[in-house]
Parts: C-alpha cells; sequence; structure tokens
C-alpha cells in the first residue's frame, strides 16, 4: 500500500506541474499574437495589425497634428492601411491609438514623427566654356607730328606747268603751215587796194 501510495503522490506531482506550465503557455500565447506593426515615412503612415481575436471589437485611430486621417476604425482579426500625408514644411506628430476588444493590456498606444521630406537638388548646369580671345593687335605708336620744317605730302609733288601738261604754241617762222595762207591774203588786199587807188586816178582825170 505504500507503494501504491507514493507512485500516486509522484504522478500528481508531475500532472500539477505540466498544468502549470500549459496553462503559463496558454496565457503567453495571446499577448504574443497581437502584432500592431507601423510605420511612419516623410510621406506615409503604413499599418500593418495582424493576429488579433476576430470574436471581439477592435479598433483603431490614426491622427496627425490632433487631426485624425483616420477616423476610429473598427476591424477583425487585422488591418492593413497606407495613409497619406500632405506636404509640410515641419516635423509631424503621427499618434496611434489601438482598443483591443479582447482587453486593455492587447491595446496601444504610440506616437512617432513624421519628417520632413527633403527636396532633390536640382541639377547644376553644364559649364560653359569662356570664349576664346582674340589678342588683341597692339596699339600702334602714334606718328610724330610734322616739324614745321618738313614739307606736306602737296608740297612735295609739285603740280605740273602748263609746258609739261600741253605743248605750247612756238614761235612761227616760214615752215609754219598757214604762211601760204597769209601770203595770198595779202596779195589779194595788195590787188585790191592797187585797184581802188587805179580807179579813183582814173575818175580824177576824167573829170578834168
Amino acid at each position: 500500500m505504500t507503494v501504491t501510495n507514493r507512485s500516486w503522490r509522484l504522478r500528481g506531482a508531475f500532472i500539477a506541474a505540466a498544468a502549470s506550465v500549459v496553462g503559463v503557455g496558454l496565457c503567453a500565447v495571446p499577448a504574443q499574437a497581437h502584432t500592431p506593426t507601423w510605420s511612419v515615412s516623410c510621406s506615409e503612415v503604413t499599418l500593418d495589425l495582424t493576429a488579433y481575436n476576430a470574436g471581439v471589437t477592435n479598433t483603431v485611430t490614426v491622427s496627425v497634428d490632433g487631426k485624425d486621417i483616420l477616423p476610429a476604425e473598427t476591424f477583425g482579426s487585422s488591418i492593413s492601411k497606407t495613409l497619406p500625408l500632405g506636404e509640410h514644411t515641419k516635423p509631424l506628430t503621427v499618434h496611434l491609438v489601438v482598443k483591443a476588444g479582447d482587453g486593455d493590456q492587447f491595446s496601444k498606444d504610440d506616437t512617432k514623427t513624421a519628417p520632413v521630406c527633403e527636396t532633390p537638388a536640382s541639377p547644376a548646369p553644364p559649364a560653359t566654356k569662356p570664349p576664346k580671345q582674340t589678342p588683341s593687335a597692339p596699339a600702334s605708336a602714334p606718328a610724330d607730328k610734322p616739324s614745321s620744317g618738313a614739307s606736306s605730302p602737296a608740297a612735295a609733288a609739285p603740280a605740273p606747268s602748263p609746258s609739261a601738261s600741253a605743248p605750247t604754241d612756238l614761235a612761227e617762222t616760214g615752215s609754219s603751215s598757214s604762211t601760204p595762207l597769209i601770203a595770198g591774203a595779202a596779195a589779194v588786199v595788195i590787188l585790191a587796194g592797187g585797184g581802188i587807188m587805179f580807179a579813183a586816178r582814173k575818175r580824177r582825170s576824167s573829170q578834168n
């Protein structure tokens, strides 16, 4: 009888230890099953809530600087959403509130900051080569002022004299081509004069 009682005691102790281990494990499983994953970037908020109890009502709310961008929305075992953020010039405070229907220990209240998106730098314009500069011609030395004794170009080249430009008339000699004409005219004048004198004398003699 003593051996039997001891064996039963050992069995009872083993069963109690096993039950305690199973109970702890069962209590730990729900806590590990709820997975409220979320992330915040400069342009959007990403939600990925999984492994929640589908038999109860769960809600999630997202607000930015106190304004709801996702009002309280109910979900079952999971929910996945991407919420865009508008353009902003300063960091934004994003607030997430998850209320699990199977206990506040599975709820989540968290805050993250959305940074300002960096604007891409505009590409620098390609460097332009400076135009080639042509060497300037050396300045010519100023011409010396002509002295008072130097002759001007006009004076250096004297104007041609009439004798150089056209032949002058030579003194008429016996070899001139107009001599016979002049001699003939003189003879006519002499003959005419002689005829006039002869006629005058004849008239005088007839009157006497």
